[in-house]
């Protein structure tokens, strides 16, 4: 995923799921045009401070996600994950989005905020005020894709400290 490749956003629609037994609307989530056909995620480059949280959460993250089994990605790295096929993938350590620019509304999670954007197909779910930037991409066949995020929740809040990467 290049964040060059963004196209701006289009339109806004607002998406409802079921999140810990409540009804969490999310509005103003933005969409673009990026793809993510490759079988791992790109491996990003973070900063020091940025990429040791990052090989701290590698190690808390969970062996399923959504009930989908965790999957091996090559080349390894502690800043990349991926569960299930259709993928859904981890990225750790990317650069702030750009959409955080805008006045898209972040959703919370079991007391992880998260940026929602919607893709082609499915959701880009990048934390917010945090000291490190995890980006979870979701398909659409695991829709609602904000369900996925509740089993990261534990192993963000434990690795990646509150406040501003």
């Amino acid at each position: 995923m290049n964040s060059a490749h963004r196209s701006p956003t289009r339109r806004l629609a607002p998406l409802y799921v079921t999140v810990a037994l409540a009804l969490v609307p999310l509005a103003g989530c933005s969409f673009t045009g990026d793809s993510d056909d490759a079988e791992a995620p790109a491996v990003p480059t973070p900063p020091a401070r940025a990429a040791s949280l990052c090989r701290a959460l590698h190690k808390e993250l969970p062996r399923t996600v959504n009930g989908l089994k965790r999957g091996t990605i090559e080349p390894a790295s502690d800043y990349t994950a991926m569960w299930g096929e259709p993928a859904v993938r981890l990225r750790c350590g990317v650069p702030r989005p750009r959409a955080m620019d805008s006045s898209t509304d972040s959703v919370e999670v079991n007391g992880v905020a998260w940026l929602p954007e919607k893709q082609k197909d499915g959701y880009r779910f990048t934390t917010v005020l945090r000291r490190a930037y995890v980006e979870v991409t979701v398909p659409g066949k695991y829709a609602p894709e904000i369900n996925a995020l509740v089993d990261f929740a534990q192993g963000v809040k434990k690795t990646v400290p509150e406040g501003v990467a």
